[in-house]
């Protein structure tokens, strides 16, 4: 048909000057119809001519050494030794002597943030599974875990009387361990929430880079949540400050702060304002180990208390510096001293693709959201003053529809809204999405929409490249 149209075009403009207009326009319909095929065509055969129709799918977790898990750059001799004397501690198993439970989810940190390397996120096979029943312990993997599953830790969406509940419910207890004589704790009724439809799950967020962007100035937040504003309005998108303050929250009123009034941006809802309280939480609520910021036993059954509390204190007797501090104190100096993710510049599919999939990404509305960069602050830690932080994400939190709701509330965080995830690492993550539901790339970007979700616009968008162009912007994605 296209050589048809060609002829009848050529044969066209052989006739008088006065009926040219016309048929000059038919040609050059016929070219923009030649050229959109020929994007067509590249778009589904993945940039070439000669191959078979094709779906776009997940390349799968980046192979080769991890790009992340060392120290910033620029490091102080003393940094260095707290970022090791972190890392060693995080990576640490706890026992019912170090104050471990009575009801946790695991019994390091490490073990939660292993992928690709420490301080990562949940790795391969599930280290929750071998922990149930580790030094002697009675208890039982629940449903919901399994060896080749996410890390995983389980909140309950309501109370017995219908109130908002919405926090984690521990999955294990000291019952039968080592050191734990006496204690015995019967684990949560999961099978029967489970049946109820009120368990919801996260799993554990990636803490690379997280110096970074706990240095990011708020002013720089808002700015660029009131950036690109007739483009984001558009597609529906809104999005918010998870404004912290001491017992509550102030959302987008940055000129009404309260007590504190700035930005929260660590956890799925941006529920966290630092990375010291980020540790202090973890640290009680996923290990029961109570600190200096928890200091209350989550479970207070005197038979099951088998270490002082508080569980870890400043140790003010020790000698040296990275003695002195509490673990707390420690994780969050590993955290804040741990480098960010490095991309690769040919790993998936090679350069061009992702070159290709990175400028798609920006066409499609990804960026809008997932903003590609910001900039620190003024830091007294030189490695962290006036660097870019390349963490694909505006820290603010939205509204993510029915599809992704987990009924849950943290802050001015509501039911359906979550933080935008910071997309750096993602090409060695295994499990996507705040409940790990897939270990599929582009289902997870398909989970983006649903009733309601500020995504939906962006995801419209997404689903109508061409294989090709999706599997570019997938490339690109499994290459941070």
């Amino acid at each position: 048909m296209r050589a048809a149209l060609i002829l009848l075009a050529q044969e066209e403009m052989t006739m008088k000057p006065r009926k040219l207009a016309a048929p000059l326009g038919l040609a050059a319909a016929v070219a923009c119809l030649f050229f959109f095929q020929i994007e067509m065509a590249s778009s589904q055969f993945g940039g070439g001519f000669g191959g078979s129709t094709f779906n776009a799918s997940d390349p799968g977790v980046r192979g080769g050494a991890p790009g992340a898990g060392l120290p910033l750059p620029g490091l102080s001799g003393t940094q260095g030794a707290f970022f090791t004397a972190g890392q060693a501690d995080f990576a640490e198993t706890e026992n019912v002597p170090d104050g471990l439970g009575p009801r946790m989810n695991l019994d390091s940190c490490g073990g939660c943030h292993m992928q690709p390397a420490v301080g990562g996120s949940s790795p391969f096979t599930n280290p929750q599974v071998a922990f149930a029943g580790k030094d002697g312990g009675t208890d039982k993997a629940p449903a919901f875990i399994s060896a080749n599953g996410p890390v995983r830790e389980a909140r309950f969406v309501k109370n017995a009387d219908g109130t908002a509940d919405g926090g984690v419910h521990a999955i294990f207890t000291i019952t039968g361990r080592t050191g734990a004589t006496g204690c015995t704790l019967a684990q949560p009724d999961f099978a029967t929430q489970l049946a109820n439809r009120n368990v919801i799950f996260r799993i554990p967020t990636p803490t690379f880079g997280t110096g970074l962007i706990e240095m990011i100035p708020d002013a720089a937040i808002v700015a660029n949540q009131g950036s690109n504003t007739l483009q984001k309005q558009s597609l529906g998108i809104r999005g918010r400050p998870n404004f912290h303050v001491a017992g509550r929250t102030i959302t987008g009123m940055t000129n009404n702060n309260g007590n504190d009034g700035t930005i929260a941006r660590f956890g799925w809802k941006a529920q966290n304002k630092s990375l010291l309280l980020f540790s202090g939480e973890a640290y009680n609520v996923e290990m029961g180990i109570t600190n200096e910021l928890f200091q209350t036993e989550r479970e207070e059954d005197a038979h099951c208390q088998f270490a002082t509390v508080p569980n870890d204190v400043t140790n003010t007797d020790a000698t040296t510096p990275t003695e002195v501090i509490s673990a707390i104190e420690k994780f969050s100096l590993f955290m804040r001293f741990l480098d960010a993710p490095q991309p690769s510049a040919t790993t998936p599919g090679g350069a061009t693709s992702i070159a290709n999939g990175k400028q798609k990404f920006i066409d499609v509305g990804c960026a809008l959201c997932h903003t590609p960069s910001f900039t620190t602050g003024n830091s007294k830690v030189a490695a962290l003053r006036n660097k870019p932080v390349n963490l694909f994400s505006d820290l603010l939190v939205h509204d993510m529809g029915d599809g992704l709701a987990d009924g849950v509330s943290q802050g001015e965080a509501g039911p359906r809204e979550f933080r935008t995830a910071p997309l750096w690492g993602l090409g060695q993550r295994v499990f996507f999405l705040h409940d790990g539901r897939t270990a599929n790339l582009e289902r997870a970007i398909r989970e983006h929409a649903s009733f309601g979700s500020e995504a939906n616009g962006v995801i419209n968008n997404y689903n109508n490249l061409g294989e090709g162009r999706k599997q570019d912007l997938l490339n690109f994605l499994r290459s941070l």
